[in-house]
């Protein structure tokens, strides 16, 4: 799954690159300025103690999953949070259901333990109502977090994919219909409470409408992700992979790949030495990117992404979606067992056979005898 945009980066802890997604700030700073209205600037420096840990909370949330994650051998690039909770970007899903189920559960697991213990702090110290002054507003802060913290208990484990619960569910279904199919039928129940949201933020709160958008476009990426997968398990590289390519030389200078940019519709060009051998990447944001500040006659050289991983024409697709998905490059050379171009694979042209593998799969099932 590729990173979220609109996120700003907070910097990088235990390996784990952590995001701020722009909404969160608007989520934190309309709990600021309410408790500003309802008690003025005493209440809002309440207010940013509440956000801090509100956005410990939903941190150590994500570091649950990622950790629960590293058991697996998983890798997670980057946490982003967001008002409804969060998102722990794996490298890879958990290999079987049981393994996704433990990566699933044990986000929430780590609010129970913070809502537990603010639980025990409130009955030793503060009575026998510990939910008692739990408002977001003007209220405990220590009840304020314990009551944040099982609302994210409660609304992550609602089986509405792909949150916790919807994931849960997944894994659950997996274990008797398979991933792919599982993925399908926990999408869709995610969909129906995207509905239940959107329709309720008009009678509710408008919060709710933003929610049930994100779930909704969350579970059909995850849908037609699991579709890809599912197709990249038996297709080999030379299938899918475009062999109409012009590739560069690494003394071309930069208007030139400019100008095969215009005439055709070919956005990545592989960066080839004088044995042929690919030595880089050039794409279209690299081209706008050093036009503006080397100028048409640098060298693409100077200007492509080196060190990119070469794929040989004899793998499977389901070796290299991984690194496809995870958005790191645009294009992946493909090359043959001496190092030499052969073709060349790139996101736009996995979605195109996706979308002709649907269209198919749909008119087999339109055209089976009943």
């Amino acid at each position: 799954m590729p990173s979220i945009r609109w996120s700003i980066d907070l910097g990088r802890f235990g390996g784990i690159t952590v995001r701020l997604h722009v909404t969160f700030l608007l989520f934190l700073a309309w709990i600021a300025i309410a408790n500003y209205v309802a008690g003025g600037v005493r209440a809002a420096a309440g207010a940013l103690a509440l956000i801090l840990g509100i956005f410990g909370s939903v941190l150590l949330h994500e570091f649950g999953h990622a950790l629960a994650a590293r058991r697996y051998g998983i890798r997670t690039p980057d946490i982003t949070l967001l008002p409804i909770g969060g998102v722990a970007r794996l490298e890879r899903l958990p290999e079987g259901p049981a393994a996704e189920l433990v990566v699933a559960l044990a986000g929430p697991l780590v609010n129970v333990v913070i809502a537990a213990v603010l639980y025990v702090v409130l009955r030793v110290f503060g009575g026998s109502a510990p939910m008692s002054d739990a408002s977001l507003v003007g209220g405990n802060l220590a009840a304020q977090l314990l009551a944040t913290n099982v609302w994210l208990v409660l609304f992550n484990l609602l089986p509405a994919f792909p949150m916790d619960g919807g994931r849960v569910l997944r894994a659950v279904l997996a274990a008797w219909l398979g991933r792919s199919r599982a993925t399908q039928v926990a999408a869709a129940v995610g969909q129906a409470f995207a509905f239940v949201f959107v329709l309720a933020g008009f009678f509710f709160n408008p919060m709710l409408i933003f929610i049930g958008l994100f779930i909704y476009v969350a579970a059909d990426s995850e849908a037609s992700t699991a579709a890809l997968r599912d197709l990249v398990e038996s297709v080999p590289v030379t299938d899918v992979m475009v062999t109409d390519v012009r590739p560069l030389h690494l003394g071309a200078p930069l208007s030139e790949a400019v100008e095969l940019l215009l005439r055709g519709s070919q956005k990545e060009f592989p960066i080839v030495d004088g044995l042929g051998r690919v030595v880089g990447i050039l794409c279209r944001e690299d081209m706008i990117r050093a036009l503006r500040t080397h100028g048409p006659e640098v060298p693409v050289a100077q200007v492509m992404q080196a060190d990119v991983p070469v794929v040989l024409w004899t793998e499977m697709l389901r070796n290299v979606f991984p690194h496809m998905m995870a958005g790191q490059y645009p294009a992946l050379p493909v090359v043959d067992g001496s190092g030499t171009l052969v073709g060349l694979l790139t996101r736009e042209n996995l979605a195109e056979v996706l979308m002709v593998h649907s269209a198919m799969t749909d008119g087999g099932r339109r055209g089976a005898p009943a």
